[in-house]
């Protein structure tokens, strides 16, 4: 396998902090080369694109024990989707660092195979306020309401369709129309990944813990403790949870979204919130 150089997600702090923690990262990397440990685990960061998941892999990088692959590393991903399991199986393999910890956003539909493929694993699915998505989801992409009807014709050839259920198709077909916002499809594909947690009944499985973009900006010692305790990582302290630099939480709602649309988002963020009240997340 070629040694193609390691990527990382979106940085959005400032220059110095970038490269104070570029040098701390080579450093990292250097010690993992020298002395080399096994795997002991594997953990898959997974949610829907814009919800603050390159926030948690930042998190998750300032342990001595990761080695961290964003979906911008072409070692382990090609156009944002994760390569054949046999490359991902070597490249864990070949790691020096005790926790291999990879993003698995386009491959939603298949935490629990991923999961059961690279046993021992764990997986840390982050949600993020629907309304606080959607406009970061159209400052960075576009093509939602296409990408929806597509859908809802009953297409599954990529992997935004891979895996969807039945329902969730028929509540697509239901609710598009061809004058939606680019934010209303926003919207839409907010909830059909997202949907994918509870249509793979992954509440019920210990391995998983959902993650609130939200709680993890307002609290970060708390909720950077809970993800170090959760993976059994090594060397939290206030440094660690100093990595957290976004703030924005503001749940506005965005324009032009039909009241079915938002019913149907806040539903499904409500029962995520369940998880938290019952102890879940």
């Amino acid at each position: 396998m070629s040694q193609a150089k390691p990527a990382t997600g979106h940085d959005a702090r400032g220059l110095p902090t970038r490269i104070r923690h570029a040098i701390w990262r080579h450093g990292k990397v250097l010690r993992q080369r020298i002395l080399p440990r096994p795997v002991a685990q594997h953990v898959f960061v997974a949610g829907m694109q814009r919800s603050g998941t390159n926030l948690l892999m930042e998190v998750l990088d300032a342990s001595a024990d990761t080695q961290v692959f964003h979906e911008t590393d072409p070692r382990a991903f090609e156009r944002y989707e994760m390569r054949d399991l046999a490359v991902i199986r070597q490249l864990a393999q070949q790691c020096p660092a005790p926790v291999f910890v990879i993003k698995a956003l386009c491959e939603l539909d298949r935490i629990k195979r991923l999961m059961n493929t690279f046993a021992p694993a764990k997986t840390l699915w982050v949600v993020r306020d629907w309304r606080d998505s959607v406009h970061s989801a159209i400052k960075s992409f576009g093509n939602f309401v296409p990408q929806w009807k597509r859908l809802a014709h009953g297409d599954s050839s990529d992997w935004r369709g891979r895996g969807m259920s039945d329902a969730t198709r028929e509540l697509l077909a239901a609710l598009y129309h061809p004058d939606a916002s680019e934010a209303e499809g926003a919207a839409m594909m907010w909830f059909y990944r997202n949907a994918l947690f509870f249509e793979q009944q992954l509440a019920a499985d210990p391995r998983v813990r959902v993650m609130f973009y939200e709680d993890l900006v307002r609290h970060p010692l708390r909720e950077v403790a809970a993800v170090y305790d959760f993976l059994g990582l090594q060397g939290f302290n206030q440094r660690v949870a100093g990595r957290i630099h976004a703030r924005s939480v503001k749940h506005r709602s965005p324009p032009d979204i039909a009241p079915a649309v938002v019913v149907l988002c806040d539903e499904l963020l409500a029962r995520f919130r369940a998880l938290a009240r019952q102890g879940l997340s």
